[in-house]
């Protein structure tokens, strides 16, 4: 796979084809995209490679170097966050970056090779403890339930997916709105891990937030003029404008470890 074709893939996995989207998302021209991808498969500047890895979360040595032995470890790549907790400590403690993943329902080629969904995460049986359960978006704060109350892990779907379970993912939880698109898409599955100190935050990073006006998946930024609020940014940001939240509303905050997308 040439650098091209890497940056067609990122195109397709992560903005649905959307050329244009992608070029706004990283913050270059769309000319320069096309010189890319488009007939003259130009090679992408220095410029462009440090925005499209930072700017998307793209993993530096995927799209410099990708992998020619496994198409899925390609598509496992593509993607990484810059940080997976919200303090040095836990950094340091953990020794790597949560995975972006994307998976396939049913059948679909990537590129010229039909994948499974099946040969990366299953569904368990109802009533079975393995796996990770996939709980509604109104019980994110009573996750994991205590006795006489919170969600009941019986009743939720469980999901097996070796690659979130070792990065302590603790529950799935499916998006929904247009809020964070091109990041997340409505009926993508996050994998997230609860965090039990809520007083820090890593300002740059997707959390999911649960709040007196319910949950909420949003990037997080420092308030300079209003230090008892953080400012909640949507990736959609010229339709849902960013807005102030009072730190002591935050009930719970979880980092995302993972996304399952069934395209």
């Amino acid at each position: 796979m040439t650098i091209n074709e890497r940056f067609e893939e990122i195109i397709k996995v992560l903005f649905g084809g959307n050329k244009r989207a992608f070029a706004k998302a990283v913050g270059i021209n769309p000319t320069v995209v096309e010189n890319v991808v488009g007939a003259r498969k130009g090679k992408p500047s220095y410029d462009v490679l440090v925005k499209v890895c930072a700017n998307a979360n793209i993993s530096a040595e995927w799209l410099l170097f990708g992998s020619e032995k496994n198409l899925i470890t390609d598509v496992f790549n593509i993607r990484k966050d810059l940080t997976l907790s919200v303090t040095p400590e836990d950094v340091a403690e953990e020794g790597g970056m949560p995975l972006k993943t994307v998976f396939t329902k049913g059948k679909k080629t990537i590129p010229k090779q039909s994948v499974s969904i099946g040969e990366a995460v299953h569904k368990v049986p109802k009533g079975s403890s393995e796996g990770i359960p996939l709980i509604p978006l109104d019980a994110v704060a009573g996750f994991p339930a205590e006795s006489g109350g919170g969600v009941r892990l019986e009743d939720c779907e469980r999901y097996v997916i070796p690659e979130f379970e070792n990065k302590g993912a603790n529950f799935l939880i499916r998006v929904s709105g247009d809020s964070m698109v091109p990041l997340y898409y409505s009926g993508d599955l996050l994998a997230c891990r609860k965090i039990t100190d809520i007083r820090f935050f890593q300002w740059g990073t997707v959390y999911v937030l649960e709040t007196s006006q319910g949950v909420l998946v949003k990037r997080v930024q420092e308030s300079v003029d209003h230090a008892d609020s953080i400012l909640c940014v949507s990736e959609n940001s010229s339709v849902h404008h960013p807005f102030l939240l009072p730190r002591d509303d935050i009930r719970s905050l979880s980092i995302i470890v993972g996304l399952v997308r069934l395209v």
